[in-house]
């Protein structure tokens, strides 16, 4: 088979990987002269795939024959797909050929299950170590590894990659029982376990050998099964703190082809990945619990507005805050302030009193906080935070579309 038809078979059949981030590597560049490449973002070239995702690293798999039949996913044994294989050689070739010409800034390397985790996990690792030592690459390296893997094998991979992870599949170990059941979760939380720990060992000791420096992420399927919005979060938030992940990645499920009756028919809204998304950094970052910003009874975040604004929403006997007085955990939960924001705010009112005029200056949206805010020189009426219709006020209005009639 050719080189780009196995490009195009690989290439495709990663694209449902959606963690493929390269934030928080090392820094490494080749401004000495020595070396390939540069993980600072210099000349990089990003493009995007058609649903919005970052492929600016050679995102392939080694392989898409896998010896394992997870119902939802396109490369299960059992899945009619044209099938390929790259050898190490090939790999090499394709990530040192695509950086010279500026296409991408890295490498982000998964692959199905050849023969065994063990001889799996040695191609993937070969593939990095022929990268590393032998080209002196020093471009972004992301590794998938494979949970059943030896140790040794793993320890060797987080020498050569930037960040490692592996793939928690689905939220609860009842799903995965039933959809994917060669694969085991406590096999998986095991591994993190150990990564979290070898990660660690090698951030304590400052002459130990480099072990994954961008740390190790994880990625869940939504909407494969029943899994509500809220469960999906506190799954999370477990992952989050047992395991110090720096990212949990939310990946819409797809419809594939000749699909089990246990799968739905239809993708859920990529909007609910958008929003898991975004209640997961009001979790780690803006001080939210769970129980918080998915409240409903079904356990689902609204699509229509962002979790923030729809907590503000129904909790709005908190506001209108004083920006003058208000601490930074309360400011942090006004919808339209984001934490850059809530710090600008902070220094300035050190030294005067904030004003409505202040806000554009300050990077703040006047429109979305000034319904929530008190300032020196407003305060908003009750009537109209207490009002049944607020949350049009922030809704766009829908739009009749325009019919493009042609005149013949």
């Amino acid at each position: 088979m050719e080189l780009k038809r196995k490009l195009e078979i690989l290439a495709d059949a990663a694209k449902y990987d959606a963690s493929c981030a390269s934030s928080g590597g090392e820094k490494r560049n080749s401004a000495d002269g020595k070396g390939l490449g540069s993980i600072t973002g210099a000349g990089i070239c990003h493009s995007y795939a058609p649903d919005g995702r970052c492929i600016s690293l050679l995102k392939v798999l080694l392989t898409n024959a896998c010896a394992f039949d997870c119902l939802y996913c396109v490369n299960r044994a059992s899945s009619n797909v044209p099938r390929a294989r790259f050898t190490v050689e090939e790999i090499v070739k394709l990530t040192l050929d695509f950086y010279k010409r500026n296409y991408i800034e890295g490498l982000f390397l998964s692959s199905g299950i050849i023969r065994s985790a063990d001889y799996t996990m040695e191609q993937i690792v070969r593939v990095a170590r022929s990268l590393r030592e032998e080209h002196h690459f020093r471009g972004y390296i992301h590794l998938k590894t494979i949970p059943d893997a030896d140790e040794k094998l793993i320890e060797q991979a987080g020498r050569y990659a930037d960040r490692m992870s592996i793939n928690i599949e689905l939220p609860r170990e009842q799903s995965l029982q039933k959809l994917a059941p060669e694969k085991n979760v406590r096999a998986i939380r095991a591994a993190m376990g150990k990564l979290r720990l070898k990660i660690e060992e090698a951030k304590a000791e400052k002459k130990a050998p480099c072990f994954s420096p961008a740390g190790q992420g994880t990625q869940m399927i939504i909407g494969a099964d029943a899994t509500n919005d809220r469960q999906i979060l506190e799954t999370s938030t477990n992952l989050y703190a047992s395991y110090r992940l720096k990212r949990v990645y939310y990946s819409a499920f797809s419809p594939i082809p000749d699909a089990s009756r246990s799968l739905p028919l239809q993708a859920p809204p990529l909007v609910r990945e958008h929003r898991l998304y975004q209640a997961d950094w009001l979790v780690r970052f803006y001080g939210f619990n769970v129980d918080e910003i998915a409240s409903g009874n079904d356990g689902m975040l609204p699509l229509d507005i962002d979790p923030k604004l729809a907590w503000a929403l129904a909790n709005r006997d908190r506001f209108p805050l004083d920006i003058n007085r208000a601490s930074r955990e309360e400011l942090l939960r006004v919808p339209g302030l984001g934490v850059r924001s809530v710090d600008r705010i902070l220094s300035s009112r050190r030294f005067r009193t904030i004003r409505a005029d202040d806000l554009k200056r300050l990077h703040v949206s006047p429109r979305k906080v000034l319904p929530f805010l008190a300032l020196a020189d407003h305060t908003p009426s009750i009537r109209l935070i207490d009002a049944d219709n607020l949350k049009s006020y922030f809704v766009p209005q829908p739009k009749q579309l325009a019919l493009a009639l042609s005149r013949g």
